[in-house]
């Protein structure tokens, strides 16, 4: 079969990867570079990722596509701290100690949260999709767990969208980050950087004939009895890892709308450290990013010679105006930062970053086939309630296997 692909992102390359060799591909990508919200920055001495990236224990997809393209060695596994800016203070949230001393919570609210993780792995997730995640903390736990816990954490993830996102998207959070000990959370890193498995996904997919065009978006989108014609070709199968909203505004099926947010996220590199040792910083207090993201307070610092910081936020619509601007400023006059400290610092924005886990998101999720169309990406079955890279391979993996059964269908 001729098969055409929309998208190089992970979910993209792992099907292309997975189709090649057997099948004739075509891959389109509209940037100069492939990755998605994985593609990274190439630094004089380093890559950094543009998005930051770690991953879980339980990723098994994940670590099998790394022992397929040779990378399995290169995964490490890292202590990442976590912490609340609040009262204009940091602090740290990771010891039982440091958990006693946050003023924001009294010892009954701690007791709460402390029951509500350890439910979170058996609470069946089907039962919570149509209940707000705010609701569901206020009438369980209370107002002062909501505002003083997971307000900040829904805020750093969802922005404004924040009061619509579903419990089952919160206790999936939960259940997934409760690989801790007293240090912290035990997380996972390629050494030398993700851009590595994009790499190695390109290298392979080009050595088994694919062919992969960059800066080549699909403007133009029609089906034609078992076929579909993308930029004028003929495909006897195409796969989308899109929007379902972008691809039907390119001329493919009628879906369900999912609801998406953007993502503003800057790096910014300098001399010292500013979060205390602290890898993942929630703000409760109000700030034009929800978190700090040390990165090199996760991985060592010897390994880029300077410190690496990510200002995360999400919006929704347009870009907010002069974010990028805000968010350097108030950085800088919160964690007492000259602008001379700052080596350099990027922006990376992605007005479909993800989708947002609202009430009833589980209805909208469709099958891999629609009306001729194979769809898959962050929006699959795979990532929910929580996207992640082990979703988004699963979801490459499994479009790809459903193709191939069509294809053996079609030959008998």
């Amino acid at each position: 079969m001729k098969i055409g692909i929309i998208g190089g992102g992970l979910t993209g390359l792992v099907a292309a990867h997975a189709l090649a060799g057997e099948h004739e591909i075509d891959l389109f990508e509209k940037m100069p570079h492939l990755g998605g919200c994985l593609s990274s920055y190439n630094m004089k001495d380093y890559w950094i990722e543009r998005y930051y990236h770690h991953c879980f224990s339980g990723n098994s997809a994940l670590f099998s596509l790394l022992e397929k393209i040779g990378l399995s060695d290169k995964l490490e596994w890292w202590t990442g701290t976590t912490g609340y800016f609040a009262q204009s203070r940091i602090f740290p949230l990771n010891t039982p100690l440091e958990i006693l001393k946050y003023p924001e919570l009294t010892i009954i609210d701690k007791a709460k949260l402390a029951w509500l993780t350890i439910r979170a792995k058996k609470r069946d997730l089907r039962t919570l999709d149509d209940i707000p995640a705010d609701q569901y903390i206020i009438e369980n736990l209370g107002t002062n767990i909501y505002s003083s816990f997971f307000e900040p954490l829904l805020k750093s993830k969802f922005g404004e969208q924040r009061k619509e996102v579903s419990a089952a998207w919160l206790f999936s959070r939960i259940a997934i980050r409760s690989n801790r000990s007293v240090s912290g959370e035990r997380l996972g890193y390629l050494k030398g950087g993700f851009h590595q498995v994009i790499g190695a996904l390109e290298s392979a997919i080009s050595d088994k004939g694919g062919r992969i065009h960059k800066q080549e978006p699909v403007s133009n989108l029609t089906h034609t009895g078992n076929s579909w014609q993308m930029n004028g070709t003929r495909y006897d199968a195409a796969v989308s890892t899109i929007p379902p909203q972008e691809l039907e505004r390119l001329g493919g099926p009628a879906t369900s709308h999912i609801p998406y947010q953007g993502a503003a996220c800057m790096t910014l590199a300098m001399d010292r450290e500013v979060t205390d040792g602290i890898y993942w910083l929630n703000m409760k207090d109000p700030a034009p990013y929800g978190a700090v993201v040390t990165h090199t307070n996760f991985i060592p610092r010897e390994r880029y010679g300077e410190h690496l910081i990510y200002l995360a936020s999400y919006f929704s619509g347009l870009v907010p105006p002069q974010l990028d601007e805000r968010m350097l400023m108030d950085f800088c006059r919160r964690f007492s930062v000259a602008g001379h400290e700052i080596h350099w610092h990027r922006i990376a924005v992605d007005p479909w970053a993800g989708p947002v886990y609202t009430t009833g998101y589980r209805s909208l999720i469709r099958g891999y086939e629609n009306a001729g169309m194979y769809s898959a990406g962050m929006f699959s079955a795979t990532n929910y309630p929580e996207r992640s890279m082990e979703g988004s391979v699963r979801a490459g993996l499994e479009v790809a296997e459903t193709i191939r059964q069509r294809s053996v269908h079609d030959r008998n």
